[in-house]
C-alpha cells in the first residue's frame, strides 16, 4: 500500500522498509502492519490532539513529569509551545510505560523507536503470525474466563508495583496470543503516586475485567479485588506476588459515600463511550478489511 505521509520518515531513515497494510483506526491513533527487515512489525501513528477523541484527558495527565520549568509553564498557559509539548508529553507516555512495564514483567508490547510521532513496536501476533484478536473477538469458556481473569488481576498488581495504573483497561485493549492475554495501548497510562485520580481508575479498570468476565464466571462480579488491591498498595504491603482473596471489608470511617456514587457513575459514562468508541472502530476496520477482500 502507499506510504502514509507521517510513516515516511521512518521509511527515510531505515527504520520501516516498507508498509504491508492497516490494522487499525481508532480514536487516538492508526495502527499499520509494516515490514522491518525480516522482521513484520506495529507502527502507531498518534492522531493529533484536536483529532483525539480521548475522554478527559486532563484526569491522565495529572502529576505527569515534564522536562522543566519553562515546558511546565508553557504547558499550564495553554501556548502553542505548551500544547505543542503537552502533545509530546501524551505520545511519550506510552512508550515510557510500555518500557517500564516490560521490565516489571508485565505482557505488553515490546516498543523499538519513536520517530516523529510514531511509535514502532512489536507485532503482537497469533500462531499463524496473523495479529493477535481481541479479547472481546474470542469465545471463552467459564475455565478460560477465570483463567485469564486471574492473571490479569496479577498483571493488575504488577503494574501498580511499577507505580502505573493502565486507567483505561477492558475487554477492547487486550490481545490474546498463543501465551494469554497481553495488554496493550497505554498513553493514558497514570502516575499512581502522583495522579489523584489513580484510586478510581484502578478501581474502574479491575471493575471492567469483572464486568466482562463475569458474563462466563458471574461470581467474579462479587469480587472486591480493586479496593483490597489499593489498600495493599496505599499501606505498602502491595508485592507482585502478594495474595489476593477479592474479598475486602472497610472501616467505616473510611466509607465516602460520595466517593463511591462518583466512582459508579464514571464508570458508567466511561463505558457508555468506550462501547460507542469501539462501534466506531468497528465501523473504520470494515474498509480496509473489505478492500483486502476485494
Amino acid at each position: 500500500m502507499r506510504t502514509p505521509h507521517r510513516i515516511a520518515p521512518l521509511v527515510e531513515d531505515g527504520l520501516v522498509d516498507s508498509v504491508l497494510r492497516q490494522l487499525m483506526s481508532g480514536k487516538e491513533a492508526m495502527v499499520y502492519v509494516v515490514q522491518c527487515g525480516d522482521e513484520v512489525r506495529c507502527a502507531k501513528v498518534y492522531k493529533e490532539a484536536n483529532k483525539r477523541g480521548f475522554h478527559k484527558a486532563v484526569d491522565y495527565t495529572e502529576g505527569r513529569k515534564v522536562k522543566n520549568t519553562r515546558q511546565a509553564r508553557a504547558m499550564a498557559k495553554g501556548s502553542r509551545y505548551g500544547r505543542q509539548e503537552q502533545e509530546a508529553a501524551w505520545q511519550h507516555a506510552e512508550v515510557d510505560a510500555l518500557r517500564q512495564l516490560a521490565a516489571a514483567g508485565v505482557r505488553v508490547p515490546e516498543p523499538y523507536e519513536f520517530h516523529e510521532g510514531v511509535l514502532l513496536m512489536e507485532l503482537v501476533a497469533d500462531e499463524e503470525g496473523e495479529p493477535a484478536p481481541r479479547l472481546n473477538d474470542i469465545e471463552l469458556d467459564a475455565d478460560q474466563a477465570r483463567a485469564f481473569h486471574a492473571f490479569l488481576i496479577r498483571q493488575v498488581v504488577r503494574m501498580l508495583c511499577a507505580g502505573i495504573v493502565h486507567g483505561d483497561l477492558s475487554e477492547y485493549n487486550i490481545l490474546v496470543d498463543r501465551h494469554g492475554p497481553v495488554i496493550i495501548d497505554l498513553p493514558q497510562a497514570v502516575d499512581a503516586a502522583a495522579n489523584n485520580n489513580a484510586r478510581r481508575m484502578l478501581a474502574r479498570d479491575v471493575g471492567n475485567l469483572a464486568g466482562y468476565f463475569g458474563q462466563f464466571v458471574p461470581e467474579l462480579l462479587d469480587t472486591r479485588y480493586g479496593e483490597e488491591i489499593w489498600a495493599l498498595y496505599e499501606t505498602g504491603k502491595l508485592l507482585p506476588d502478594s495474595p489476593l482473596s477479592g474479598h475486602f471489608v472497610a472501616d467505616e470511617g473510611d466509607v465516602d459515600l460520595a466517593e463511591v456514587m462518583q466512582v459508579i457513575e464514571a464508570a458508567r459514562e466511561e463505558d457508555a463511550l468506550r462501547r460507542a468508541r469501539r462501534a466506531s472502530e468497528d465501523a473504520d476496520e470494515q474498509a480496509p478489511r473489505s478492500s483486502r477482500r476485494g
